[in-house]
């Protein structure tokens, strides 16, 4: 996969690096500066009329800042950075110190790599762990017809909003033994989506699992596989 940096800002500028990357600034929500990985599949380059399916990665709390390379700590970028190749066009933004995840921000720079990128748009997904995995929750409810399928992990939400993601395929991870986010916080979450009518919610509670079980989820094939299995109608 092509690994390319991305800082996004107010104003709209691109940027070439000696290892062929591209850092673009790009105009979001509040005009905040958001910075973020893009890693692109192999072959991209080869087809340019070809969309690809479209991951993006929210990581957790402990990632926050300015230094990219700690957004490499896990999850699909880990992997990648790993010599993986995912067949996604994969963006893994960082959250600013102090903050969480803002769903406006968010959603803007989704519309931005929309236009800067051959992303399938029948086909993204979302994924996150521990503050990311609230971040999935939040963000799938403020975008319900955007991510054709999405994965938090060790997250939460706000159960009131659960209404807006009835139909969305979901695959909840969590552990039962996590010191860090009680796993009724996921069960919450599922259980009320699941009363709501939706169709395909999987739960996966891991006996004995702390709060890294996405380790394991990340490295594995079936969390992409699953993905890959749905698209937006």
């Amino acid at each position: 996969m092509v690994s390319v940096l991305v800082a996004a800002a107010a104003l709209s500028s691109a940027q070439r690096l000696p290892q062929g990357g591209v850092v673009w600034r790009l105009r979001v929500a509040h005009h905040i500066r958001v910075g973020f990985l893009v890693d692109l599949p192999e072959g991209y380059e080869r087809d340019p009329k070809q969309k690809w399916p479209f991951i993006l990665f929210l990581h957790g709390s402990g990632e926050r800042g300015d230094n990219l390379s700690k957004v490499r700590v896990h999850g699909p970028p880990k992997e990648v950075a790993n010599g993986r190749k995912l067949p996604f066009i994969v963006v893994s933004p960082q959250c600013p110190d102090g903050q969480i995840w803002d769903t406006e921000v968010l959603s803007g720079l989704v519309n931005e790599l929309e236009k800067r990128y051959r992303i399938d748009k029948t086909r993204e997904y979302l994924t996150g762990l521990s503050m990311g995995g609230f971040g999935v929750w939040e963000l799938a409810a403020a975008m319900p017809d955007r991510f054709a399928a999405i994965a938090p992990i060790c997250g939460g939400g706000s159960w009131i909003k659960c209404w807006m993601l009835a139909k969305t395929p979901i695959w909840a991870v969590h552990g039962d033994s996590d010191p860090s986010v009680p796993y009724d916080e996921t069960r919450r979450m599922v259980e009320n989506v699941r009363k709501l009518g939706n169709p395909e919610v999987r739960f996966d509670l891991i006996p004995g699992g702390g709060h890294d079980v996405w380790s394991a989820v990340y490295a594995g094939d079936e969390i992409y596989d699953w993905f890959l299995k749905h698209k937006r109608q």
